[in-house]
This record gives structure tokens, sequence and C-alpha cells, in this order.
């Protein structure tokens, strides 16, 4: 059976994306992983966040899920969300904290100079809502989601990666922003799909069926 493990460490929105997940894959075994043997024995990680970033990386340390989602993020299907793909980065600038490293990059805040539509109304900080997401690479995860096509996000916060070749997809608040990236076995996004209605669900399910070579 496959199972998923959506990784618990105090900070994610945990029942949600378990139930979505459930729905989209009604023959998974998905479980809420807090300990690092159910990580360890899943065959699909999925590592959602909510929060600041100071707070999550202090509580995925003291439960000590770092090297169990090290570990999975190296050897079996892995996706990030929001906070999820934030903590794979090198460094965030929310409270001046380290990442997994997973990724070359950092995390920066939304420039309040930047934030001003095209008629010069300005934009709020946290970027709450939908968003069109332009895909800037071929993906399975992809797989029937049309290009635009738009997913809720709650972030103030945006990867900046140092690799282009990591840019799976972007958005625009005003200026482009990286919201999705992949790597062989790993696909991290900034929006949340539990929230984001059909093409959230059928991100989640093509997770589930997902096999990278």
């Amino acid at each position: 059976m496959n199972q998923i493990a959506v990784v618990d460490y105090g900070m994610g929105n945990l029942r949600s994306v378990a139930k979505a997940l459930e729905h989209v894959a009604p023959k998974a075994n998905v479980v809420i992983a807090a300990d690092a043997r159910t990580m360890r024995t899943a065959d699909r990680v999925v590592f959602p966040g909510q929060g600041a970033m100071p707070d999550c990386v202090r509580e995925m340390d003291a439960r000590g899920l770092r090297e169990p989602l090290l570990a999975a993020a190296a050897s079996k299907p892995f996706l990030g969300l929001c906070i999820g793909l934030q903590m794979l980065f090198e460094f965030s600038e929310e409270g001046d904290t380290p990442g997994l490293g997973l990724l070359a990059g950092r995390v920066e805040r939304f420039r309040d100079d930047d934030m001003h539509d095209a008629q010069g109304h300005k934009l709020k900080v946290p970027h709450m809502g939908w968003n069109q997401v332009y895909q800037a690479q071929a993906h399975p995860i992809w797989r029937g989601i049309e290009d635009g096509a738009r997913f809720y996000y709650v972030h103030s916060y945006y990867a900046k990666p140092r690799d282009a070749l990591l840019r799976a997809a972007y958005s625009e608040y005003p200026k482009p922003f990286d919201c999705a990236v992949a790597r062989a076995n790993l696909f991290a996004v900034q929006f949340h799909p539990e929230k984001s209605q059909a093409a959230g669900l059928r991100l989640l399910e093509n997770f589930v069926s997902w096999n990278p070579q």
C-alpha cells in the first residue's frame, strides 16, 4: 500500500493537507508523522507548514525531525508546501534563520517599495488570496493543470533560488517571484494546494502517482 507521511512538527496545516490527500488517493494510507520511524517507512513525504520560520525550525529540531527530513528529501517523492518550501533553502530573512540547506538560495520578504500595482495602488503584505501560477518547466506534477491556473497563497516571504534551473513555476506580486521549485525527487510550492480547489487537488493527485526516475 502507498503510505504518505504528512510531517507533524507542530506548525503545519496538517488536517487539511491529510484530508485532501485522502480525497485524491482513497487507497493510500495517509499518516500524520511526528516521529522519525514513520517518515523512514513512508513511501512519500509531504512537508507542510504555517507560521514563522524561526518557530518552524525550532520545533522541527526539538522533535528530532531534521535528519529524517533530509533523508526523505534525498530518497523518495517529497512535496514541500508553503513554509515547507522555504525551509528547504539555506537561509531566511525571517528571523535571520538558517534553513535545511537542501537547495541553494535564500528566502526574502516582499519589499515595501515594490508593493504597487500597475495603477499605483498599494499592495498588501502578506500576499493573501488567489493568484495565477505560470509553469516554467514541464513536470509530471503539472499534468492536467492549465498554465496560469489560480492557486491560493498566504505568505510574506518567497524563495530566491541561486540556480534558475530549480524554477518550476512563478507568480507575480507585482513582480515575478518563484512559487514552485523542482529537483529530482523533490517538488515544493509556495501556495496551498489543499486550499486551491480543483487545481490544488489535481496537483496532490499527481504527486501521489509521481514516480521520479
